[in-house]
């Protein structure tokens, strides 16, 4: 089945307490298509660069099988920078330079080949453009799943509540679900959530995994315990890629398989956070994620006698 991935694309520069980077490929786009695209090979990209974005780079996308015909490049424009240096939690962490630059005026144009896609991933950016989004969509695409952060909460609520009432599943960490509800208890605030559009609700919690709820049922899927991290900046992103891109590859958007590719994108998470950016997720093989993949079932399998 189609994925269609609407989103940033954008230089990072990254100091953590492992080490610093220069300008590298980042942008939530960008992580969701490299990890839906060991699931899914129909993955198709809308997103707009500058033209300092490098040819490489996009031909690195590529050659990861994503659809770049949606990808704008703006000759005299600049790509989006976003700068971040990460406490010793690795928890936390100080935005150090943000420049939307292309991305300010961002016109998400859908190509006439992306229409008809069966699922839909809206990457974290302004609401108004993700609800437009949807709107260009010649055919409702048979899950649409949003992501977004408490920027959008504080600033503009309303918009974000219209898409939501759009959207089958919304993705968000604790403190924003916590935010948008008013709620402290996740389970509270989950059902405020649901009320508000979205009938599926994954909330993530970073290195203690990720919550998904539909109706009256829940699902906790746990993260796996890592020796090193060195980057978590794509985490969110890439765990979001490969939970939609099992979907897509699977056409099964049944609770019980999103209980599966919730696992599948836990996986492809654990791997994004061992190198800097995208380093780790270039250059996996099928034989890396399904042992990854029976890591997280040994570590919450058990039997009671």
């Amino acid at each position: 089945m189609s994925l269609l991935t609407v989103g940033s694309v954008a230089f990072d520069a990254l100091e953590t307490p492992f080490g610093k980077t220069d300008k590298i490929i980042g942008g939530a786009a960008t992580y969701i298509t490299l990890a839906a695209s060991y699931f899914t090979k129909q993955n198709n990209l809308v997103a707009v660069v500058g033209g300092d974005f490098p040819k490489e780079m996009i031909d690195l996308l590529e050659e990861h099988g994503v659809n770049t015909n949606g990808l704008e490049i703006v000759q005299d424009g600049k790509t989006f920078f976003w700068s971040g240096k990460y406490h010793e939690d690795m928890n936390t962490r100080d935005t150090l330079i943000t420049e939307l630059n292309v991305m300010e005026h961002f016109d998400p144009i859908i190509p006439d080949s992306y229409q008809g896609t069966e699922f839909l991933m809206l990457g974290n950016t302004v609401p108004a453009t993700q609800k437009l989004v949807i709107e260009r969509l010649a055919k409702r695409p048979k899950l649409i799943m949003l992501d977004t952060m408490n920027l959008w909460m504080n600033i503009a609520l309303d918009d974000l509540k219209s898409v939501l009432a759009l959207v089958d599943l919304l993705t968000i960490n604790d403190e924003e679900a916590r935010l948008l509800s008013g709620e402290y208890s996740l389970r509270k605030a989950a059902k405020k959530i649901m009320a508000m559009g979205p009938k599926t609700l994954i909330i993530k919690k970073g290195e203690h995994g990720a919550l998904l709820f539909q109706d009256d049922r829940i699902f906790f899927a746990p993260a796996l315990p890592l020796e090193e991290v060195f980057d978590p900046t794509g985490a969110g992103d890439t765990f979001a890629g490969g939970f939609i891109g099992y979907l897509a590859a699977t056409d099964d958007i049944s609770f019980e398989n999103m209980k599966r590719a919730i696992i599948y994108g836990s996986a492809m998470a654990s791997f994004c956070v061992e190198k800097f950016g995208t380093e780790r997720l270039v250059n996996l093989s099928q034989e890396e994620i399904n042992s990854r993949v029976q890591e997280f079932v040994n570590l919450s399998s058990f039997e009671i006698q």
